[in-house]
């Protein structure tokens, strides 16, 4: 049996419009945020859940935490019903999300944490070898007695890790972790994370907007759309589908090469080159590559696939979400 099993899993939301004039009451919409979702993980799984905005990725994460109570379909944590055995559950689960806080505001973070070991009855000898294998990893231990509002948006994310992991959970979930975050912020913490999946076997669930943060961590990825599943599996396959435009820039030697490119391919010339995008299914990489050739000698060349935002923005266009 997996760690997390989903099942035909629903969940609606009551929506009050705005009150027309010369009506007393507000009309209400329903909207089904969550419609038949059906998924399992492993154990030590680390798993992308990924979709475009009001797509249900954090109605997921707040009915599996047990925050939600589903409409309808069997939600199960380690053999745990989340929103029904909530006492028992929250032990076994860590939960971050980027956009609101678990730590007190104006004290010194670690007075946070003494309050959390105290929260989960974690031994004094665990709590202190704990803390101090996430504070070094996590690059705390200067900031320790620093106010949570004083730390930059990328010390805070790294805070807030340390908090929801003080227990060894062994579920972790990560909604929106590097958000807003500067991109040594992100490196730092997509290594942590790795690090803590493959050192404890940590199951994480990871929702982002950010495609590079799956791209560098996730071995499996989960599309939602309208409240429904529309893909599991890896990501390149996912993206191979969409992986339909690939951008070259190339120097000749001389100024005006005899350049001549098929209908359809896309080019502009400029200073650093000339630019082009083409679709490898109407013009294979080799045959471009042998025009390039005929046209003078290439003194520089770079091929590319769009980057993954595009690709994951093409396909969301596709599939209508």
């Amino acid at each position: 049996m997996s760690y997390i099993e989903v099942n035909n899993l629903k969940k609606d939301f009551v929506v009050k419009k705005k009150r027309e004039k010369g009506k007393l009451l507000r009309e209400r919409d329903t909207v089904h945020a969550l419609k038949e979702v059906s998924f399992s993980v492993d154990k030590g799984e680390l798993v992308g859940y990924i979709g475009p905005n009001g797509a249900g990725k954090s109605t997921t994460v707040k009915i599996l935490s047990g925050i939600l109570t589903p409409d309808g379909g069997e939600v199960s944590v380690g053999g745990l019903v989340p929103y029904k055995e909530r006492r028992a559950h929250v032990k076994n689960i860590g939960v971050v999300f980027g956009q609101r806080s678990q730590l007190w505001w104006d004290v010194p973070i670690v007075d946070s944490y003494n309050l959390l070991k105290d929260i989960y009855r974690i031994p004094q000898g665990d709590y202190e070898a704990r803390l101090k294998e996430l504070a070094q990893a996590l690059q705390l231990e200067e900031l320790m007695r620093t106010p949570l509002r004083l730390l930059s948006l990328g010390q805070r994310m790294r805070a807030e890790l340390c908090g929801s992991l003080l227990h060894r959970p062994e579920l972790l979930f990560l909604d929106e972790p590097t958000i807003g975050l500067d991109a040594v912020s992100k490196l730092s913490l997509r290594e942590f994370l790795k690090w803590e999946n493959e050192e404890y076997g940590t199951t994480i669930m990871l929702t982002t907007h950010d495609m590079e943060d799956i791209a560098a961590l996730c071995s499996r990825v989960m599309v939602l759309g309208h409240g429904q599943k529309l893909f599991d599996g890896k990501l390149p396959d996912l993206l191979e589908r969409f992986d339909t435009v690939r951008n070259v820039q190339v120097k000749f030697d001389v100024p005006n090469p005899n350049l001549k490119l098929p209908d359809g391919v896309e080019w502009s010339q400029s200073e650093d080159g000339i630019e082009l995008s083409y679709e490898p299914s109407v013009l294979p990489t080799a045959q471009l590559l042998s025009i390039l050739q005929e046209a003078g000698n290439i003194s520089e060349l770079t091929l590319q696939p769009e980057n993954t935002d595009h690709l994951i923005a093409a396909m969301y266009k596709e599939l209508d979400l």
